[in-house]
Parts: C-alpha cells; sequence; structure tokens
C-alpha cells in the first residue's frame, strides 16, 4: 500500500514559535512523521527508558520498531519542551486502563498527553488541566467490508452508515472509529467502556462539539470532540473535557 508523503499535508500545521506556550484554552496536536532518518532515531533510542528501549526491540518488523522508537522518543521530547527538562528525566505510569501520564507529583504543571499513530504518521495531543484523547487513522475501504461497523458500532451508527453511498462509506466509518477512539481515550476507559455504549456523527468536515449520546447527559457532556485533518488519506479527531478550549496544530519538525 501507498501512503501518501507528508509534504501532501494540507498546510494548517504550523512550525510552533519557540518557546511554545500552553495556555489553559487550548489543547495542543502534534503532527509528526515517525519515518526519521537513522542519526535522528539514534538520539531519540538514546532519550528512552530501559523498559522503553526493550519494548521496542520487541517487534519483530524493524520499520515498527523504528516506528515505536521515534513516536516514544518524540513525546519525550515534546513533553520535555513543554516542561523544560531533558527528555530522558521523564518517568511515566499509566493507569489501570493502560492511558499513560506523567508520574504524579513528578511535575509542577498539571500536563496531560495523549498520542496516537497510523501507518507512519502520528499525533501527540497536550493539554493543562484536562484529559484529552487523540485518534488518527489512514482510511482503508478493506474494513469497511469487513462489517467492523456491525460489530462495534451502535445500532444508530451502523443505520447511518449504511444509508450512506457506497463510495462513502470507507471515510465515514473512520470518522465515526477516531471519534469514539479519541472519546475513550479521553476517558481513560479502554475497553471498559464500549464502543457500542455512545453514539457520535459520522458526518466529515471540520466539525466542532460533536455530540455524544449515550452513557447519560453527564458524562457525554463533559467532553467537545473536534475533527482533524491530518493530511490526505488519513482522518483524527481531537478529544478533551469542557468546551472551554480551542485546539492549536503545530509540525513536528
Amino acid at each position: 500500500m501507498t501512503i501518501p508523503p507528508l509534504t501532501s499535508l494540507k498546510p494548517s500545521w504550523q512550525t510552533a514559535p519557540e518557546p511554545v506556550i500552553l495556555p489553559p484554552d487550548e489543547v495542543h496536536v502534534w503532527r509528526a512523521d515517525l519515518d526519521v532518518g537513522p542519526a535522528a532515531l539514534l538520539h531519540l533510542r538514546a532519550t528512552l527508558s530501559p523498559d522503553e528501549q526493550a519494548r521496542a526491540g520487541g517487534f519483530y518488523s524493524p520499520v515498527e520498531r523504528a516506528r515505536y522508537t521515534a513516536g516514544r522518543g518524540i513525546l519525550r521530547a515534546l513533553l520535555a519542551r513543554y516542561l523544560r527538562t531533558r527528555a530522558d528525566h521523564l518517568r511515566f505510569c499509566c493507569n489501570a486502563h493502560g492511558k499513560p501520564a506523567l508520574v504524579p507529583g513528578s511535575w509542577a504543571e498539571d500536563l496531560r498527553f495523549n498520542l496516537s499513530h497510523s501507518y507512519g504518521l502520528a499525533l501527540f495531543a497536550f493539554a493543562p488541566h484536562r484529559d484529552v484523547g487523540v485518534d488518527v487513522e489512514y482510511v482503508r475501504p478493506s474494513l469497511t467490508d469487513d462489517r467492523l461497523a456491525e460489530r462495534f458500532f451502535s445500532t444508530q451508527e451502523v443505520t447511518a452508515l449504511r444509508a450512506l453511498p457506497e463510495s462513502a462509506q470507507a471515510e465515514a466509518f473512520f470518522h465515526c472509529w477516531t471519534r469514539k477512539e479519541a472519546y475513550i481515550k479521553a476517558r481513560g476507559g479502554g475497553l471498559s467502556i464500549g464502543l457500542a455504549s455512545f453514539a457520535v456523527s459520522l458526518a466529515p468536515g471540520h466539525l466542532t462539539n460533536l455530540p455524544i449520546t449515550g452513557h447519560g447527559g453527564p458524562e457525554a457532556g463533559r467532553w467537545s470532540l473536534r475533527a482533524l485533518v491530518p493530511g490526505r488519506g488519513y482522518v483524527a479527531c481531537l478529544a478533551a473535557e469542557g468546551a472551554d478550549w480551542s485546539p492549536a496544530l503545530w509540525q513536528w519538525v
């Protein structure tokens, strides 16, 4: 499969200023190409913890090994940039469902983050004092043919998907998938939150405040979703607590 080059991506992703400032009413999303050169990969690998390096070594595919290394290294570099520290000084933990976070109390700033990657393209989301989730997927029509929607989506979503022209179903499927995944990741619930237990919009475009139905009013009402356009052939979604925030889109160079 040929993946579109990152040079074809839309220009809304800007070069971040130095220093980069993260106000309380913003959520920052960084886009990165994980297929970095050998020198950059060696530098990023040197910042990883021993357990991260061991996990990287567990990948059979050299490509996936390098992408995991680059992803963790870039995450560390970005966190270090916000926290004004060294990337190799950062320490992580995970909640009961596997969502990563900085070790509590290790930094004065309450900086929360999430990451996602698909076919060499990664998104990293950062927010102060609010939980955040992000998901990116490369649109693969074959997955629509596998009837995954019927297995994992709500009845409402399946009905909306199958009412579309067949040519539009693949992109709509991934709009739905990324929005559901971003919401679940923001909540940090992992597999404890059933994909079919709530519904989102399948509509394309630069939508904001996408509605979430299900899970009762208060919980669904705590979150806002923003559709993202990470590049040609990709769809993505950002989810965060509250509605009093706006996204800033940065390009990792």
